[in-house]
């Protein structure tokens, strides 16, 4: 185990893939690890300087050393992958540079995770490729549809939203003291990486703004289309989550057949970091059942 840990760094699973969508070519990072005969795609949230190394590095060991070849996609306007200015659903676009990534890639049918706009992009790619997913993980988005109880946008959307606009260290802070339940465990190190991750693309915060006054509603709210999803789904959600309340999640649940969830206390919106060696024995033991 050790070995493997070792061999697998961001800069020895890199690579690139070009996808069209539409009449528009796109070039999109990805890491991609592992050998398995079953491929676990990890799909990240749209925080500034979010990429899928960045959302899923305490994840992707244990997925391999399981028998899984793992593939972290960033998403257009995040990380390497090429800037867009998106004036329709994200969800939609996502989903389909997912398919276009595995379709280059000769995959036929994977397993997603998907963390925040990364579960509302599984869920749009489930379905419109229903028979490219084998089962689904979603954590802290799926649907882009209000909570009942929390005022809309949430406090941590609008600090999120905050940080796009003015990309310093104190909004930074602002807002990942949010983000997780306990942030004395994000130290100064990271702080600073993540900011500097995020100014390195100032393309990327630009055009995300740009994108909201484009359309201010960027998630497709899916509720009413979660019964056609028969792929057997994981929902997990931070019972603490202050940027997609646990009520959101509860709607997945309704909605999807054959769903089940894990509530984590103490969770905020990241649980797959917040709780990872859990959460990381959780997903391989519901993606090996039968």
């Amino acid at each position: 185990m050790q070995a493997t840990a070792q061999a697998i760094t961001e800069a020895s699973t890199s690579r690139f893939v070009t996808v069209r969508n539409g009449d528009t070519e796109f070039r999109i990072h990805c890491n991609d690890t592992g050998s398995g005969a079953e491929t676990v795609v990890m799909l990240h949230g749209s925080g500034p300087g979010a990429t899928g190394w960045a959302n899923f590095n305490r994840n992707v060991e244990p997925l391999v050393a399981a028998g899984y070849r793992v593939l972290l996609v960033d998403c257009p306007g995040w990380g390497k992958s090429d800037p867009v200015v998106n004036a329709g659903s994200r969800s939609e676009l996502n989903g389909r540079v997912l398919k276009g990534v595995l379709d280059a890639l000769d995959i036929e049918r994977v397993h997603i995770l998907g963390n925040s706009m990364g579960g509302h992009s599984a869920v749009a790619f489930a379905l419109a490729n229903p028979h490219r997913v084998g089962k689904l993980v979603l954590m802290g988005g799926g649907t882009g549809g209000p909570s009942l109880f929390a005022p809309m946008p949430t406090e941590g959307i609008k600090l999120l939203n905050g940080l796009y606009r003015e990309p310093t260290i104190e909004n930074l802070k602002r807002m990942m003291n949010v983000f997780v339940y306990d942030a004395s465990s994000l130290t100064d190190d990271l702080m600073q990486a993540r900011l500097d991750n995020m100014l390195a693309r100032r393309d990327h915060l630009e055009n995300f703004v740009k994108s909201l006054a484009a359309n201010p509603k960027q998630f497709t709210d899916y509720g009413a289309r979660l019964g056609e999803i028969a792929a057997p789904t994981l929902v997990i959600w931070g019972r603490d989550d202050r940027f997609v309340p646990l009520d959101v999640g509860l709607r997945l649940i309704a909605g999807i057949p054959n769903a089940q969830m894990h509530i984590f206390g103490r969770c905020g919106h990241w649980a797959q970091w917040e709780h990872a060696e859990t959460f990381n024995r959780m997903v391989v033991e519901f993606l090996a059942r039968t």
